[in-house]
């Protein structure tokens, strides 16, 4: 049997259920059996005994029947998951997402919870100087202070 048999709970359900269906079966069938059989032979059988005992061994013998067929069941589930095997999931690869892809509509408001890198912000005050004829905002100030000296850490005496 495979591992992923042995794991499943539901065959060993079966099994045990199966198992246990045959065993009732057959203790049912062979208790009525013997005591039918025990009291026509010595003369003392009652209705009771005889068409009473038919049914019980009926129904015994309907649960040994049914419990037969689920060991059968059991071990023809065996057979087959062997010889298939267990399922194997083959890995699908995944193309990557291209940026003109996204729907850049859904976000009306822009997107205030991710941050922008430095470098986007150095090229959008770049532009935006570019329109209105000013200096870059990089060259105008360095720092809090608005010092060369400031932005690049150097000490001026």
């Amino acid at each position: 049997m495979t591992r992923v048999l042995n794991r499943s709970i539901p065959f060993w359900i079966l099994l045990a259920a199966s198992i246990a269906l045959v065993a009732a079966g057959l203790l049912t069938v062979l208790d009525h059996l013997g005591t039918m059989t025990a009291t026509l032979k010595d003369g003392s059988a009652t209705g009771l005994e005889v068409y009473g005992g038919q049914s019980w061994i009926v129904l015994g013998a309907a649960l040994l029947g049914a419990g037969a067929l689920g060991v059968l069941l059991t071990l023809a589930l065996a057979v087959v998951s062997s010889l298939l095997g267990a399922a194997t999931a083959k890995p699908v690869d995944i193309a990557p997402l291209a940026f003109d892809d996204i729907d850049q509509d859904d976000d009306t408001e822009g997107a205030l919870d991710a941050p922008a890198a430095p470098h986007e912000i150095a090229q959008e005050q770049q532009e935006r100087a570019e329109e209105t004829g000013d200096e870059p905002a990089e060259e105008s100030q360095k720092g809090s202070s608005g010092s060369t000296a400031t932005a690049t850490k150097i000490s001026v005496k």
